[in-house]
């Protein structure tokens, strides 16, 4: 039987995928617990509509995060942090300091989005954090703790 897949199964297949299967396993296990539909004619036209919506929508979102990409890439951002004589932070910087600090130059970036090498930052200097804006589009950002 032919069936469009409506989550990702593992050893099966991806959201939207139209595979076949045996009867009793779409009968009595997909189909009842939502997991998948019928593949009718109607169905994949329905499919074949609903993917393309999506994919302007897709495009559509990852252009506009090319743009901030492209907007990021000059910007430069400080973080003031309580240190020790040694350099050596009290405490540390993390995704939602830089967030902060990020949003205050006006961009629309959660904590999230942000990825560092390390979890905590424990020292002053100039470190390197990626910015997710889009599952395909990750820039790296360069940013400097500074002691206050």
């Amino acid at each position: 039987m032919d069936i469009i897949l409506l989550q990702d199964i593992e050893k099966l297949g991806q959201k939207d995928d139209i595979v076949t299967v045996k009867d009793g396993y779409a009968r009595n296990f997909l189909i009842p617990k939502k997991i998948a539909i019928k593949a009718t004619e109607s169905a994949k036209k329905i499919l074949s509509e609903n993917k393309k919506q999506r994919a302007f929508k897709e495009a559509k979102l990852k252009d506009e995060a090319l743009a901030i990409a492209t907007k990021l890439e000059n910007k430069k951002v400080k973080i003031g942090a309580k240190t020790s004589t040694q350099g050596k932070i009290f405490g540390s910087v993390n995704s939602i300091m830089l967030a902060e600090a990020i949003n205050k130059k006006g961009f629309e970036i959660d904590r999230k989005q942000i990825l560092l090498a390390d979890d905590h930052i424990k020292e002053i200097g100039t470190h390197v954090a990626k910015i997710k804006l889009h599952r395909e589009v990750v820039i790296e950002f360069e940013f400097e703790v500074v002691a206050e």
